[in-house]
């Protein structure tokens, strides 16, 4: 009973709160301004209960807009933005209000260059003039933009809400579902924003795709490869089917890899605008060496040879660079991506798991070779 009247009470608080604050109402069309402001089309935004409000002059290049959303927190932000280059947030040149150090609604400009630190330069349109007001637990956004080219009609679009401003700067917004499907296709003249979700799930897909494979490749399949080279050799009844999981271990990484390598470059090719230079170069390397260790296969001498030796250390220093690049690699394109923390926790785990488990058999492998040692003896 008493869980009922809990639910009663909210949705009623709820219902209040939409009657008496004209901001957050479910429909654009319902939501007025102060200074008699009135614009000529409004959409309903299709995520995060944003909505957008806007004149244009085409033949001034003058965009006028309202943006209207409720920040994550109280003391968080919200966000609008023009891509004139691609379709998601990255190089996006976006108008964020939020309240300063003083306590002040104020809105400044972004271009926004990477996941980390919004960038405080010049813009891609001019601001003519902006302002903000914080009413009914919402943030309006109000601003003149003059467009650097004439005659455009449509514009990809982005919108955000975030938690919290450290020290004048906006803090990262969530990864959500909600979050991450905030763009979309304005179409200035005939008041219509297409895309939505769709445009921005087909980026956050590639991205996932392109995570997945280099994660399971270089991250966990490769260190599997060489755990097993390792420590079953030392078996002599494991002879030679140690060799054969070895290699069948390693070409699948090597293939999973490049397949892994080809989806990030053309993510590349599809955002110009920005480039994970370091974390591209790193790519670049594993496959270098990743490469050469599969070349070792077709140079790899009898164990009688007498390059064996130099054939070894050919192998087993590519084989050890590899794995070492890889897992760094792997963290850089966490940090990128920016998926739920548990990914994060998960692939830790994984990697914590498969060092312990060579740790247990490194011990055992030495136990194993100084007895044989002792008994030869």
């Amino acid at each position: 009973m008493a869980p009922a009247i809990v639910h009663w009470a909210a949705a009623f608080v709820l219902s209040a709160v939409s009657l008496t604050s004209p901001s957050q109402a479910a429909t654009c069309t319902s939501q007025t301004f102060t200074g008699n402001r009135v614009y000529t089309f409004c959409n309903d935004l299709p995520t995060l209960n944003c909505f957008l409000h806007w004149t244009y002059s085409p033949d001034q290049s003058t965009l006028s807009l309202a943006f209207v959303g409720a920040p994550a927190t109280p003391d968080g932000w919200i966000s609008w933005a023009i891509n004139p280059t691609d379709t998601g947030m990255l190089g996006s040149q976006a108008l964020v209000a939020f309240k300063d150090v003083k306590d002040r609604m104020t809105v400044k400009a972004y271009n926004i260059s990477s996941y980390s630190a919004p960038d405080n330069s010049k813009v891609w349109f001019q601001v003519k003039e902006s302002s903000a007001e914080f009413v009914g637990g919402v943030i309006r956004l109000f601003a003149t933009l003059i467009l650097p080219e004439k005659g455009i009609t449509t514009v990809n679009h982005v919108w955000q809400v975030g938690p919290s401003v450290t020290k004048g700067v906006p803090d990262k917004h969530f990864v959500q579902p909600a979050n991450l499907a905030a763009v979309g296709i304005l179409d200035l003249m005939k008041g219509q924003s297409t895309g939505g979700a769709g445009a921005g799930d087909a980026k956050v897909k590639k991205r996932n795709i392109h995570g997945i494979l280099n994660g399971v490749s270089w991250g966990i399949m490769f260190p599997i490869g060489i755990i097993i080279a390792r420590y079953m050799r030392a078996f002599p009844s494991a002879d030679p089917a140690w060799f054969y999981l070895h290699v069948s271990c390693q070409f699948s990484a090597y293939a999973i890899g490049v397949a892994g390598l080809a989806t990030g470059l053309k993510l590349g090719m599809e955002s110009k605008a920005v480039t994970y230079s370091e974390h591209r170069n790193i790519g670049i390397a594993l496959l270098v060496f990743a490469t050469l260790q599969m070349f070792a296969l077709l140079l790899r001498p009898n164990k009688k040879h007498k390059y064996r030796m130099y054939w070894n250390v050919y192998h087993h220093s590519c084989g050890y660079t590899v794995l070492i690049l890889g897992i760094i690699n792997v963290f850089k394109g966490l940090s990128i991506l920016q998926p739920v923390n548990v990914w994060r926790k998960a692939y830790i785990g994984v990697i914590a798991g498969i060092g312990g488990v060579a740790l247990l058999l490194e011990v055992i492998t030495w136990v194993v070779v100084l007895r044989r040692k002792k008994s030869k003896a």
